[in-house]
């Protein structure tokens, strides 16, 4: 068993200094991975990000993180968490300034929120209800834990298996999905004080074996 180690990408698309910050109060190793060729030596990817779907999707092709991904996750099965912006573009495809490829981890659309009368983007703290198990998803249904939300576009997966917990802002959306290795949140867990650390030490803790 190898010891866990994220990697988190730097692809322009946010700040990544309180992901880092998070992981590493968790007591865990972090790298800030600039090249795709640092993902073979990971054994947990972290994919943050804060923008639109179609130049986060730019930026990863740009940077040759497209194809690592697919290969270190898609192939080899390493854990990843998308955060935000990074969980949206483990879709199949976006719907934020026209229609973009996505990494094709976990089938599904991203498209605009449906808020009704609330004001977008949906910004603050919500509660979560957990609709399936999971291990990186340490709750229990009836606990309902508050997370730190930022969003205007919301992950629309084609299996209601892959949605593991939802919220409501507007309509129901999910806050979380997960696909053999690939995780995602759509809520800040490094925003979110202890239910976020917990989701990230779950993460960090789940198995890849080289």
């Amino acid at each position: 068993m190898l010891t866990p180690r994220a990697h988190i990408i730097d692809y322009r698309m946010g700040n990544l200094t309180s992901v880092k910050n998070a992981i590493e109060h968790l007591g865990y190793e972090v790298v800030v991975a600039t090249e795709p060729e640092q993902l073979k030596d990971a054994t947990h990817i972290i994919l943050p990000g804060v923008g639109s779907f179609h130049r986060g999707m730019e930026r990863l092709n740009e940077f040759g993180f497209t194809a690592a991904l697919q290969e270190e996750v898609g192939k080899k099965k390493k854990p990843l968490l998308g955060i935000c912006l990074g969980m949206q573009l483990l879709a199949d495809r976006g719907l934020e300034h026209g229609e973009t490829n996505g990494l094709g981890l976990i089938p599904g659309v991203v498209r605009k929120l449906e808020s009704k009368d609330l004001n977008l983007p949906h910004i603050g703290w919500n509660n979560i209800q957990i609709e399936n198990t999971h291990p990186a998803v340490p709750f229990q249904a009836a606990q309902k834990p508050d997370f730190y939300f930022v969003h205007s576009f919301c992950f629309e997966t084609k299996e209601g298996s892959d949605v593991l917990a939802t919220t409501e802002y507007g309509e129901k959306f999910a806050a979380v999905v997960a696909r053999g290795s690939a995780l995602g949140v759509q809520f800040h867990p490094e925003k979110s004080q202890k239910s976020g650390l917990g989701i990230l030490k779950a993460f960090m803790e789940m198995k890849y074996v080289n």
